[in-house]
């Protein structure tokens, strides 16, 4: 990176604050039945929505969404060859939904994950949890819990590497021009 050099905080310090922040969603005397549910988009998003779902430990399960054929790019990008199927929770129709993702930049992957949210039904609300805010949007969707804000400089991208450990590395577009 030529810019600001931008220092990464782990991973757990990351994930711990997003915890902490989910914790009151969930008191002690909320009976199962009313508990949200907590979905993570693959694959950064899940291995962070499994972690805190580990931590927390609510009586509902743990939802995986893989939104490769919502998305607005995909004919740009084409089919990734291990697309897996997303496993929702039954029943989400008037739920609370936690949607946990890696690191928020345009905005496109989520609403992609809300359009495939809808398809399996109607929840009450969705808070979207974020492990990095980039900042810079390309269509209007704003995370309800962020657990840190980062700016890059232009032509770089952070990426979460996974599952064990869980690590973010700045990556420059110019690391894949040969």
């Amino acid at each position: 990176m030529h810019g600001n050099y931008v220092a990464l905080p782990s991973v757990e310090t990351l994930i711990d604050k997003l915890t902490q922040a989910l914790k009151p969603y969930f008191p002690s005397n909320l009976p199962p039945a009313e508990q949200p549910v907590i979905i993570g988009i693959e694959t950064g998003g899940y291995w962070i929505a499994n972690a805190i779902h580990q931590a927390i430990a609510p009586e509902t399960d743990l939802g995986r969404l893989n939104i490769t054929f919502y998305r607005d790019d995909f004919t740009k990008i084409g089919l990734h060859p291990t697309v897996k199927p997303s496993i929702l929770p039954t029943g989400i129709d008037g739920k609370t939904v936690i949607l946990v993702d890696d690191v928020l930049y345009s905005g496109r992957t989520i609403r992609a994950a809300m359009n495939e949210i809808f398809d399996y039904g109607r929840p009450q609300q969705i808070i979207l949890a974020i492990l990095i805010d980039r900042g810079e949007r390309e269509i209007p969707i704003q995370a309800d819990i962020v657990a840190e804000t980062i700016q890059l400089d232009p032509g770089n991208h952070i990426k979460l590497d996974g599952p064990n450990p869980l690590q973010l590395t700045i990556k420059s577009n110019l690391d894949n021009v040969s």
